[in-house]
């Protein structure tokens, strides 16, 4: 019988399926293990969030701590991070039995009455935002818990630098001094965005100026990957040529989230006994885009003309510097005046990203699909 799908598209599977990182891995495990806080630092779907997993799943962390995954990144003021924290160390405690949850229930007085049990008498985080009326309290209590847990205590928190736009004005300060004190707890703050989190975390003026180690992520050696990939299909008595997996490496430059999800494509694809050669590449990504189709299109039709075509622009150019020059202007027929109000909209719902002036298409699918709708 064959295997499941060997490529993985969605969360954390086992050690099996998770493709090198060993040094990374060998460093961060010994960063938090050792007593530090961590920035971790990448763009997005390079895969922060499979090493911090793969981290929690070594034998020397697994045994002895509680590990915690939060993702901030639609989180918009301090309510809402609390909530998630909340709901993250719940999640976190629940596998682990009644003594492990019970205390950090105790400590939440502020919640008690929002939290309900299901028929097998497991907690369930079914709180309303609007149960949560004086965040600085409930995070009191959730760092109380975090300092008094029977076992040291392991927090990553997804795309941190969402901290910065919050509109309190002490919240890192807030968290930083909770942090400081809290010596049972460790914490990785995981970032997409590199200026952002340079900001936060080497800029003397704020709160967590020196105050972690900082790892920064890279994309995966294109040898390494076509090995794995290579390994994965003759395992299950398929094979791929190396001229298939670097195309599909250099189409995407490099970032784990999309070669994963080419790989599965092209795993599919592929008979037993088969060969997966290179013209497949471009029958996998539009067998993924026609999956995609519906939502790309509700997506394009909700954005405002102005932003759609500052959009195309960008897609155009692939990487775009200095949008509002007379050159940019020009080739795509735009004024200065739509670039302003189209870029600003277009970063803000993360259709684009920004970094060192460099502005690209947040979704490399939905920048092929765009540019196959517009030829």
């Amino acid at each position: 019988m064959e295997k499941i799908n060997p490529f993985i598209t969605n969360g954390y599977v086992s050690a099996e399926y998770f493709c090198d990182r060993i040094t990374e891995t060998e460093m961060l495990t010994r960063y938090v293990t050792n007593g530090n806080n961590v920035a971790l630092i990448s763009p997005r779907r390079l895969g922060k969030t499979g090493l911090i997993e793969h981290c929690f799943h070594q034998q020397c962390i697994k045994d002895k701590y509680y590990t915690f995954l939060v993702d901030i990144y639609a989180t918009k003021n301090l309510q809402e991070f609390v909530f998630e924290l909340g709901k993250g160390i719940l999640n976190g405690l629940k596998p682990r039995g009644r003594k492990a949850w019970d205390l950090f229930l105790n400590c939440l007085s502020s919640l008690r009455t929002g939290i309900s049990f299901d028929f097998a008498g497991n907690p369930s985080w079914n709180l309303e935002m609007g149960d949560i009326k004086t965040p600085a309290i409930t995070l009191d209590e959730i760092f109380h818990y975090l300092e008094r847990a029977d076992k040291p205590c392991l927090v990553s928190i997804d795309e941190f630098q969402v901290i910065a736009k919050y509109p309190e004005k002490n919240v890192e300060a807030m968290l930083r001094t909770h942090i400081q004190h809290c010596t049972n707890a460790k914490f990785i703050y995981a970032g997409s965005q590199r200026h952002m989190m340079g900001e936060i975390f080497t800029s003397p003026a704020r709160p967590f100026y020196q105050s972690t180690a900082i790892m920064e992520l890279c994309p995966i050696d294109v040898q390494v990957y076509t090995e794995f990939i290579k390994k994965h299909f003759s395992a299950n008595h398929k094979s791929i040529t190396d001229e298939t997996v670097h195309k599909v490496y250099e189409r995407f430059e490099g970032i784990t989230w999309y070669i994963q999800f080419v790989a599965n494509s092209l795993y599919t694809m592929t008979a037993v006994s088969e060969l997966c050669t290179v013209d497949r590449v471009d029958v996998a990504i539009d067998n993924i885009l026609s999956q995609l189709n519906f939502t790309y299109s509700s997506l394009l039709y909700q954005l405002p003309p102005k932003q759609k075509e500052v959009l195309m622009a960008i897609c155009k150019e692939g990487k775009a510097k200095e949008i509002t020059s007379s050159r940019f202007l020009k080739t795509y027929k735009l004024t200065a005046s739509s670039v302003q109000g189209g870029i600003k909209g277009l970063l803000d719902k993360d259709f684009v990203t920004c970094e060192l002036g460099e502005y690209r298409a947040y979704d490399k699918f939905f920048e092929i699909w765009l540019m196959n709708q517009f030829k």
